[in-house]
């Protein structure tokens, strides 16, 4: 059975989980890990035209409530990750949540997702896979207002959980 790709100390980067050591894809086995609480939060910005994001904070998109119908969006597409994403673990989510607000200096709207479960495997994808979704959402149902918007800034913000512990953007690892 093959190994994960080597760890590369030059670098400081730690082998490639879903890579074994001829180079081929794989999906990690974690049967053997304990079920623990996991949480991660994502996030990710639509920047528009302040004519837009007034439009669709007064609910005069042609196709309906934005806001409303990226938050269902999202919430649907972490419940689907292991369908979307090639190796990706098909995961009992306990939380789904997608929060968007309107940010006046983008100008635009900032979408968080935050993801939990109680499994042997982490829940960033399902939260980074909310945020991606709800954000194509927000374009598609505000395109016909304006083709110019910008989705940006989708990453991780934190995790919690698991063997490799708890890490947050921005805070030195422990």
């Amino acid at each position: 059975m093959a190994t994960a790709a080597a760890d590369d100390p030059v670098l400081g980067l730690k082998g490639l989980t879903h890579v074994d050591a001829e180079g081929e894809a794989r999906m990690v086995d974690v049967s053997g890990k304990e079920a623990t609480s996991r949480v991660a939060v994502a996030e990710g910005r639509v920047r528009m035209a302040r004519a837009t994001l007034a439009a669709i904070l007064a609910g005069d998109a042609k196709k309906g409530d934005v806001i409303g119908t990226a938050r269902i969006a999202g919430i649907m597409a972490a419940k689907r990750t292991a369908e979307l994403i090639p190796l990706c673990h098909p995961l009992s989510l306990s939380k789904i949540a997608v929060d968007i607000a309107a940010e006046e200096a983008l100008p635009g709207l900032v979408v968080r997702a935050e993801a939990r479960c109680v499994g042997p495997t982490g829940v960033e994808m399902e939260a980074l896979t909310a945020v991606s979704l709800a954000c194509l959402t927000i374009y598609d149902m505000a395109k016909a207002i304006d083709r110019g918007m910008q989705i940006e800034d989708v990453r991780l913000v934190e995790k919690r959980g698991g063997k490799s512990g708890d890490w947050a953007r921005g805070r030195p690892p422990e």
